[in-house]
């Protein structure tokens, strides 16, 4: 007979660090902060118009020296609407920003939830060179005892993290996560959680309890990681952590970590789990919908991967627009390969980039650069269709995450070298620009508007607070020349990242960071005040968005998007977007009579020259030039 100790993997309460679950009535006023039985949201938002900034917790604020040192990388600090990350927050909030979502807050392994817990590095990092190695090294050796990591390596899925409340040790935690949620809607900001039921850390307390059930069981009969979500209990652990977290916490939305590891039919379970609460309609739902491992091909079940999902209303990551922009693939080797806005004219990186900006629609028919007229679903990507989905709301677009390089990291090891600061923070503004102005969701990773950097490290889970950290200080740099990244994730890239680290032409200024910012929100201003940005059906998108300039004489480098917006926009009957990727000004020769540059577009003194005319589109290089006609 074997006797086990163990936690309640249904726990709502823990103590400090996890060792006991603890009796928790949520519904005890006590646990309630003020106001949070009258908790006014933000008006709903429908999945085709979101604009989603994700973002780990701790990142969002560690480095926020406005904030008490206490408060800092806790849900505490996202209810100081003073401090300096709360105030950018809410300028995004202001411009279109509609979600955040928070990387993983449930209860996680491998860090103590007691901040006099965490080892630290017992070095000055900020001593060592840009590219020197000693920083990654230091922080290798207290990585697993100090006080940062991602979370994806869940313990409990229902209880708030401790390691982010500033009491951990009993039900407190409860009432701070509610407290931020609270802070985040008065904000204006819809709050996503990412949600992690694929896999656990280790076999955690699930099969402890019930040995060979609720993990999948390798061909030597031992339990992996990876939950068994096909069995009917793991199943219904899924749903009745998310209700939970809908209905005591009034989250807005769920990102599904490695979705695709899940069987179609449990994430519809939880669709309609959630369509049964008052307002539960209005939840989202998106995740990865990836399609490998031991359930790779349905070898298990039919998976809940982007093809799959099309027609479900819930939403996919778009990998085929994030790698045309960027260029190559998130596990290539070599990240020097070059897409769209690095300096790939190739055509058919064209054709991809448009059937994103269509939302992904499988069934969206254009021009290719072909000059045949084909549909989304008829575009390769890696043997695949470019076009999955049947609605674009289904596409959730974006260039970067917290996985592989953020934007910055990747542009610097694409772009040549002697690319200088401006016409970098241009090429980022274009990226984000592709993901703000296409069809379908937009997501990013929070503090690309500021160019952030995590010093080229491509998996930094495990990389502390020093490669982590948004530096809200533009004075601190970007985070670009922290050291080389860590040594196990990275070192093969080493002989790529060195010599860029060590040039401090690749820092960008502070003005630069700020002036970035507010190309993004110029941006999200666009977006948000022109419903054409955003049409709810493949119907709306087929009829009015069009690439006038498409086939085999379009211009390398230049993607013209055409936008009708007769009936359903307020001020302007058409808008017309020029992506300009080349390293010159540009001249698209499309008809002009009534337009002109959108008024929004403001903060760039180089996007000022662009102007319509007799000869066309002049926009400058390297840039996007929103131009619109007034309504007569």
């Amino acid at each position: 007979m074997i006797t086990t100790e163990v936690t309640d993997p249904y726990s709502v309460g823990l103590t400090a660090d996890s060792t006991h679950s603890l009796l928790v009535d949520l519904d005890d006023p006590r646990l309630a902060p003020p106001g949070w039985a009258a908790l006014v949201k933000p008006p709903p938002v429908a999945p085709a118009r979101m604009q989603i900034a994700e973002v780990s917790v701790r990142d969002f604020s560690i480095g926020d020296e406005s904030l008490p040192a206490a408060e800092r990388g806790t849900f505490a600090a996202f209810t100081r609407p003073g401090s300096t990350s709360m105030r950018h927050l809410r300028s995004l909030a202001g411009a279109g920003l509609t979600h955040l979502h928070l990387m993983p807050v449930f209860d996680f392994a491998g860090v103590p939830d007691r901040r006099a817990d965490q080892a630290v590095p017992g070095v000055d990092l900020a001593t060592f060179p840009p590219d020197s190695a000693e920083q990654q090294s230091a922080i290798a050796k207290v990585a697993d005892h100090d006080g940062y990591n991602w979370g994806y390596n869940p313990w409990h899925h229902t209880t708030p993290e401790g390691s982010y409340a500033l009491d951990p040790d009993g039900p407190a935690r409860i009432r701070e996560f509610r407290a931020m949620v609270a802070a985040l809607n008065a904000a204006g900001l819809r709050v996503v959680l990412d949600v992690v039921y694929n896999h656990t850390a280790g076999e955690s307390v699930l099969d402890r309890i019930v040995p060979g059930y609720y993990h999948r069981r390798a061909r030597d009969g031992s339990a992996g990681a990876d939950t068994a979500t096909e069995h009917m209990m793991m199943a219904k652990l899924v749903i009745d952590s998310v209700v939970t977290w809908a209905t005591a916490y009034q989250v807005d939305g769920f990102r599904f970590d490695l979705m695709g590891h899940h069987p179609r039919g449990n994430i519809l379970e939880v669709r309609n789990a959630l369509d049964h609460l008052p307002g539960g309609r209005d939840i989202v739902l998106y995740g990865e919908g990836w399609d490998f491992g031991e359930v790779r091909g349905g070898a298990r079940f039919a998976q809940a991967t982007q093809l799959n999902m099309a027609g479900t209303g819930i939403g996919t990551f778009n990998d085929r627009l994030r790698d045309a922009v960027r260029g190559g693939g998130a596990l290539d080797a070599d990240p020097t390969a070059r897409g769209f806005v690095t300096g790939d004219p190739a055509p058919d990186t064209h054709d991809e980039i448009k059937v994103g900006l269509a939302g992904g629609l499988a069934s969206y028919e254009f021009v290719t650069h072909t000059g045949e007229r084909r549909r989304g679903s008829e575009i390769d990507y890696r043997g695949a269709p470019s076009g999955y989905t049947a609605a674009p709301g289904e596409s959730i677009n974006y260039v970067d995450a917290h996985d592989n390089e953020i934007l910055y990291d990747a542009l610097a090891f694409k772009l040549p070298r002697e690319t200088g600061p401006d016409d970098r923070a241009r090429l980022q503004v274009l990226a984000l620009a592709l993901v703000v102005f296409g069809q379908g969701a937009g997501f990013v990773a929070l503090g690309s508007e500021r160019l952030r950097s995590k010093s080229l490290d491509r998996n930094s889970y495990d990389s502390g607070d020093w490669f982590n950290r948004i530096r809200w200080d533009p004075a601190e740099g970007n985070g670009f020349g922290a050291g080389l990244p860590r040594s196990d994730e990275n070192e093969a890239r080493w002989h790529w990242a060195r010599p860029l680290l060590a040039d401090p032409a690749l820092v960008p200024p502070p003005e630069l960071i700020e002036a970035t910012a507010e190309r993004y929100r110029e941006l999200l201003r666009i977006r948000r005040e022109s419903p054409v940005f955003g049409l709810p059906s493949a119907e709306e998108v087929q009829r009015r968005v069009s690439f006038p300039l498409g086939g085999p004489d379009e211009t390398p480098g230049v993607i013209v998007l055409d936008l009708d917006a007769t009936g359903i926009d307020p001020r302007w009957s058409r808008l017309v977007v020029v992506f300009n990727a080349r390293a010159q000004e540009t001249v698209q020769s499309l008809p002009a009579a009534g337009l002109r540059l959108h008024p929004e577009l403001t903060a760039d003194p180089l996007l000022r020259t662009a102007r319509a005319g007799d000869a066309g589109l002049t926009v400058p290089a390297r840039s996007v030039a929103v131009f619109v006609t007034d309504l007569p």
